[in-house]
């Protein structure tokens, strides 16, 4: 588990005394990880930049609102990551009752220049594959082992973040994990 106290006192202390400088510290800190886990959920680079964008808008707007107190016990990792878990959950939700129309039927995907066509060929299949595959676990399967492995959450964050007792944190990873396994070897059930 991460010594959050003592790594997030310098970015609360600017939150609190100037919220604009504070947020710019708070974006800078977690945007790969709020980026990497919404790519991770989403499987969509487009997505995954548009829940950042949201995630950290958000937080922005609730910041405004937060006093010197209330921000002062912020847990800003999980709070942000919470602020997109919900955000995602919500896009999912809507995304199933209204289906869109992807017009141009492929991703734009960012380009590295200094990436070899070689590595980006195989980044890119790599990365494919892994999202087809979190694809087609359980939402709340997909969310706890997208934190837990791609994030770095402890079991006890993700359950601070997800809402969910620790034990069916631990449940949805292993059954997660077990079911990528399986599509891993070919053997999808």
């Amino acid at each position: 588990m991460r010594d959050t106290d003592e790594q997030d006192a310098p970015l609360l202390k600017a939150l609190r005394e100037d919220l604009d400088q504070g947020f710019v510290m708070l974006f800078e800190a977690y945007r790969g990880l709020v980026f990497s886990t919404a790519l991770r959920l989403s499987g969509r680079w487009a997505d995954a930049e548009d829940l950042t964008a949201e995630a950290f808008l958000r937080a922005f707007r609730a910041l405004s609102g937060y006093d010197a107190d209330r921000i002062g016990s912020l847990r800003p990792r999980a709070w942000v990551m919470t602020i997109l878990m919900n955000l995602w959950r919500n896009q999912h939700r809507d995304g199933q009752r209204r289906p869109l129309l992807d017009l141009t039927g492929e991703d734009v995907e960012e380009v590295d220049p200094g990436e070899s066509v070689e590595a980006a060929a195989e980044r890119r299949e790599t990365g494919d594959e892994l999202a087809a595959m979190l694809r087609r676990l359980p939402d709340d399967q997909r969310a706890c082992v997208v934190l837990r492995h791609v994030s770095g959450f402890a079991v006890s964050e993700i359950a601070d973040v997800l809402g969910l007792p620790q034990g069916t944190v631990k449940s949805h990873v292993s059954r997660g994990l077990k079911r990528l396994r399986a599509l891993t070897e070919g053997g999808a059930r």
